[in-house]
């Protein structure tokens, strides 16, 4: 049925970039790719679409279209919206109609999550609107109602094609669940309940309300341990591997504080987990059952840098840049933070919503000033170029046949040199 080996290496050949950061893994690697090193408004920009309202959300390509979420204010939709890779042309737009509000953050509009496809079907979380899928086409297949999205903060969760399966975690807030639908029905395989505790000893620093703030933004990853597949998700004050199949835990580790945004990430050996607000993180190795708390490699209990981007990893490096605007390097064997650097911005906003890619031993990661920076993956710190389009973005970037697709609340960009060079 699910077809391991192929399954997790998929998805990235051939120019695809099905989901978020890539690859079933989350890993935000661009394998065999070669993008540009420097561009600017004109300079090594193949096309620029006007896009119909803000978002959040991160492009995802598969053969010769790219595919966004986007939320529209004005008519209460909530969309697909189908792109030619070559020319930006717009293919299609397709979605459904919530009029009732959803309470989110200010900056975070609807759709913040980004879609995912397999080639057949491409798949979008609507949060309290549901969850939808479409063919390459536009044309929908089924919809389904998961139940309110209820955060003070909104969401950014996006799904997750595993075999025949589509995993949407439907969270934070009271009703967070993860749930395994059939892909090409939507009917429910399993679901499983995510409780969101609080933390006596919540180390978080963040008292927001009389309470604080707790919840996870977190999307789960899936990747290969000791023969098995495992769904990774960073919740609340844990992390959780599950079986994807069916849903049964396989371990948890404790030691996250209970607010976080970023993903797991995993570099073939060592998973690495942050948490948000100055919070927590750890480092444990997959593959484990029941409670494997006290085999952490290492766990700092209160981050210095409030950390909302999920780190891309090189030869034992994690790499990222916080909310503050200062790029880290940490050793993902120790958990030391190598170096930690103020990156630059040209509209004074240095701040850092995005994750990082990597291509190459390139590290490119766009701020909130529309800047995209890229330093060198290495332990010791090099800034390459600092390549800005001047329109605010909260986005990651996707990468297909030589070219950085960049989404702003103005536009969806795509950067590369023109054709024939």
């Amino acid at each position: 049925m699910f077809g391991l080996g192929l399954v997790l290496s998929a998805g990235v050949h051939a120019g695809n970039w099905p989901s978020w950061r890539g690859d079933l893994a989350g890993s935000g690697l661009a394998k065999g790719e070669t993008v540009p090193l420097k561009w600017d408004t004109k300079q090594n920009v193949r096309w620029r679409v006007p896009l119909p309202d803000r978002g959040n959300s991160s492009p995802i390509i598969w053969g010769d279209k790219v595919f966004i979420t986007q939320a529209t204010d004005a008519d209460k939709r909530r969309t697909v919206m189908c792109f030619d890779k070559r020319t930006g042309e717009l293919l299609w737009r397709s979605g459904v109609t919530h009029a009732k509000k959803e309470t989110t953050h200010k900056t975070n509009p609807y759709c913040s999550g980004s879609p995912a496809t397999d080639g057949r079907i491409v798949v979008a979380n609507f949060a309290s609107a549901g969850v939808a899928a479409y063919n390459l086409d536009g044309q929908q297949l089924w919809h389904r109602d998961l139940g309110p999205q209820e955060h003070i903060w909104g969401n950014g969760t996006s799904p997750v094609l595993f075999g025949d399966l589509c995993i949407v975690y439907h969270g934070p807030g009271p009703h967070s669940s993860l749930h395994a639908l059939d892909k090409l029905t939507g009917r429910t395989v399993w679901t499983r309940k995510v409780e969101v505790k609080d933390n006596p000893d919540r180390v978080d620093g963040f008292r927001g309300l009389a309470d604080g703030i707790k919840g996870a933004f977190t999307t789960p990853i899936i990747i290969e341990a000791k023969g098995r597949p495992e769904l990774i998700l960073s919740e609340a004050n844990t992390l959780r591997a599950i079986n994807p199949k069916d849903g049964r835990e396989l371990w948890h580790c404790d030691g996250l504080n209970p607010l976080l945004y970023t993903s797991p990430v995993y570099d073939g050996n060592v998973l690495l987990t942050m948490g948000g607000y100055f919070g927590s993180s750890f480092a444990v190795r997959p593959g484990g059952n029941g409670d494997v708390t006290t085999k952490r490699l290492w766990h700092d209990p209160r981050s210095k840098k409030n950390r909302l981007g999920t780190p891309v990893v090189r030869e034992g490096f994690a790499y990222f840049v916080n909310m503050s605007g200062f790029m880290e390097c940490i050793d993902m064997k120790s958990g030391k933070v190598v170096y930690e650097e103020r990156m630059p911005s040209t509209k004074n906003n240095a701040a850092v919503w995005a994750s990082p890619i990597l291509v190459g031993d390139r590290v490119y990661v766009t701020n909130q000033s529309g800047d995209t920076h890229v330093i060198r993956a290495s332990p010791k710190f090099e800034l390459l170029a600092t390549n800005s389009v001047g329109e605010y973005s909260n986005s990651t970037l996707a990468v297909s046949d030589g070219a950085l697709y960049l989404r702003t609340h103005k536009s969806l960009w795509c950067i590369g040199q023109p054709a024939g060079k």
